[in-house]
């Protein structure tokens, strides 16, 4: 039986795919919610805070909850699998393999993975897809020292970034993100006008033994965005 929260999540997605609530349209509060679906508050604010976590749904204190910007979003305070982060949305992954070869990389992309200058490490490109469009262009460097068999990974079938995760698990990382124009490669690659803007981020991911890869992740400023959700307040201790 599926839990009564996913039931209110799904029905909510399906009215914002088919256009019934719009971008900026305030949603039915969570005890409206709750009185349409049959259920307790809580279960229905668990479904409200989730699609706001996902980016589906947007907050504004005191006065209400609204259908977000129809741009998918991509969490900037956590680093996610972009296939899992697709379908989560009930939208369809898929991705084109470019190049996925070892190396020798420059002086630059040795300091990117902590290498000595004129190393070897494996390099993959893929262009990731949402419903068909193209929301991000991978240009990863991985580290062989950490992932030898990176190299021999099918990575129509597997995403770096999840084949990572369990060779080499995260233990930090750093990023930056900023606005570029596109070369006229990536704008090709992106199916975009090379005047049309892009959000960059700069991604080195690290595990306990050093660097692992670093990555430039290229998303046309169209089709995707950055945010995240910060809760800064703290329950009230119970009293006995």
């Amino acid at each position: 039986m599926v839990p009564r929260y996913l039931y209110i999540k799904s029905d909510l997605l399906q009215r914002i795919e088919a256009g019934d609530l719009k971008a900026g349209e305030q949603v039915a509060s969570e005890n409206q919610l709750a009185s349409d679906y049959s259920v307790s508050r809580m279960t229905a604010r668990r479904a409200v805070s989730e699609l706001v976590e996902e980016g589906i749904l947007a907050r504004s204190q005191g006065i209400g909850t609204f259908v977000a910007d129809a741009r998918p979003m991509s969490s900037i305070l956590t680093i996610n699998n972009i296939q899992h982060e697709i379908e989560s949305r009930g939208h369809q992954y898929s991705n084109q393999l470019l190049l996925h070869k070892k190396m020798e990389i420059s002086a630059q992309q040795s300091q990117w993975i902590g290498l000595e200058k004129g190393s070897q490490a494996f390099r993959a490109q893929v262009v990731h897809y949402e419903n068909g469009n193209a929301v991000q262009l991978e240009d990863r460097f991985v580290n062989p020292q950490w992932a030898p068999g990176f190299i021999d990974q099918n990575l129509n079938e597997i995403t770096a970034h999840e084949y990572l995760s369990k060779v080499a698990p995260l233990t930090e990382a750093d990023h930056t993100v900023e606005a570029i124009l596109p070369t006229p490669a990536q704008a090709a690659l992106l199916k975009i006008d090379y005047h049309q803007p892009c959000l960059q981020i700069k991604r080195r991911t690290f595990s306990a033994r050093g660097v692992v890869s670093f990555a430039l992740l290229t998303h046309p400023g169209n089709r995707y965005r950055l945010g995240g959700h910060l809760n800064f307040t703290t329950a009230p201790k119970e009293t006995k």
